[in-house]
C-alpha cells in the first residue's frame, strides 16, 4: 500500500467531517505549503511556463513526482512550487487546481474561488508594534490545534532561527496576551516567520485569536526568562538559508512566473 502523504491526510480528515471548518482550514493550510508539481506543456523558458489544463478551468498538479509521472504515464515537463506561490501566479486567471487527480486518494478540484480566497488569506499581513514586556508567564489557555499547527509551520522553517518559545505576557503600561518568540532569527528570515505565526492562527480556525511574535538575540536576559516558563519550539537545523539557490519560476512572490 502507496504511503499516504500529509496532504492525502488532510483531505481524508476534511471529508469525513465535512462540518468541520478547522478540517477543511487545516487542508488549505497543506495545500499552501507543500511542494506541489505542476505539470507543463513544455520545458519553462525563461520566467514564462505554459501549465497544461484540464478542461481549460484547472492547472494540474500533484503533490508527489512520482504521482505526475504515473498520471501521465511517460516523462513530461515540471515545474515544483509551493502551493502558496501557484495560487499566487493564478491571481487574475480564472483558473482553479486540480490536486492529484486520478492518482491519489486527495484527489480534488479546487475552483477559482478556492483560489482566490486562499490567497487573500495568506495575504493578512500583521501590523507592527513596539511593546515593553514587564513579565513572562506560562502560556494558558491555547487550544491543542494552535500549539499543533505552530508546530507544523516551524517545522519547515529549516534554519531561520535557534528556536522559540511560547509564553503569556503582560506588557508595561497595561495588555497581556500570548507572545511567540524567536531566539537566533536570521534577518532575511524574520518576515517569513512572522508569517508562519499569523497563518498558524488563521488556520487553526481560531476565531478573534491573536498572538504576538517577537525576535531576541541569544544573549538578551529575556530568553533566561522563556527558558523558563516558556513551551519551546525546535526548529530543524541545516545549511538552510546560509546559502542562497537560483530560485525556480514562481518562488519568488515578487516575480511570479507568467502564464502563456
Amino acid at each position: 500500500m502507496t504511503e499516504l502523504t500529509p496532504l492525502d491526510q488532510a483531505h481524508a480528515a476534511m471529508m469525513a467531517a465535512p462540518d468541520d471548518d478547522r478540517a477543511r482550514l487545516r487542508f488549505y493550510e497543506r495545500i499552501a505549503d507543500v511542494e506541489l508539481f505542476l505539470l507543463l506543456e513544455a520545458e519553462p523558458a525563461e520566467d514564462q511556463i505554459n501549465p497544461v489544463l484540464l478542461n481549460d478551468a484547472f492547472v494540474i498538479v500533484f503533490d508527489r513526482s512520482a504521482r505526475l509521472a504515473a498520471y501521465v504515464g511517460q516523462a513530461a515537463p515540471y515545474v515544483a512550487l509551493s502551493g502558496r506561490a501557484i495560487a499566487g501566479m493564478l491571481d487574475g486567471q480564472p483558473l482553479g487546481m486540480a490536486v492529484n487527480i486520478g492518482v491519489a486518494p486527495s484527489e480534488i478540484l479546487l475552483p477559482d474561488t478556492s483560489m482566490t480566497w486562499l490567497r487573500e488569506t495568506l495575504a493578512h499581513e500583521a501590523g507592527e508594534v513596539e511593546a515593553k514586556i514587564d513579565q513572562v508567564l506560562p502560556p494558558k489557555g491555547l487550544p491543542e490545534t494552535l500549539i499543533a499547527a505552530i508546530d507544523a509551520k516551524l517545522a519547515t522553517a529549516t534554519g531561520m532561527a535557534a528556536m522559540a518559545w511560547l509564553v503569556a505576557v503582560e506588557y508595561s503600561g497595561g495588555g497581556r496576551g500570548h507572545l511567540l518568540a524567536f531566539v537566533g532569527a536570521i534577518p532575511r528570515a524574520q518576515d517569513a516567520l512572522v508569517r508562519a505565526a499569523s497563518e498558524a492562527l488563521t488556520f487553526s480556525g481560531i476565531e478573534a485569536g491573536a498572538m504576538d511574535v517577537g525576535f531576541f538575540e541569544p544573549g538578551d536576559p529575556t530568553v533566561a526568562k522563556l527558558a523558563k516558563v516558556g513551551l519551546r519550539f525546535d526548529l530543524p537545523q541545516t545549511e538552510g538559508l546560509q546559502h542562497t539557490p537560483r530560485m525556480p519560476p514562481g518562488s519568488d512572490p515578487a516575480k511570479p512566473p507568467i502564464l502563456k
